[in-house]
């Protein structure tokens, strides 16, 4: 089963836009895979709270990447 795990910062995505997302990379596993791969694609996209990432040790938050 191909498995995606996307994460995103929380509130940055709409319902639709996730929608979007989540099909898109269905489709660009089926082009990799082929149609066989669709019923079994999971696609999981994951919100991840501000000061959840951390880059070479640092903390990356909202006011760091210029979103407040």
């Amino acid at each position: 089963m191909p498995f995606a795990n996307l994460k995103v910062p929380t509130g940055t995505l709409h319902p639709e836009t996730t929608k979007k997302l989540a099909d898109a990379v269905t489709e660009a596993i089926v082009d990799a895979y082929g149609e066989r791969a669709r019923a079994t694609t999971l696609v999981l996209i994951e919100e991840v709270p501000d000061g959840g990432w951390n880059l070479g040790g640092t903390v990356l938050n909202e006011a760091m990447l210029g979103r407040v």
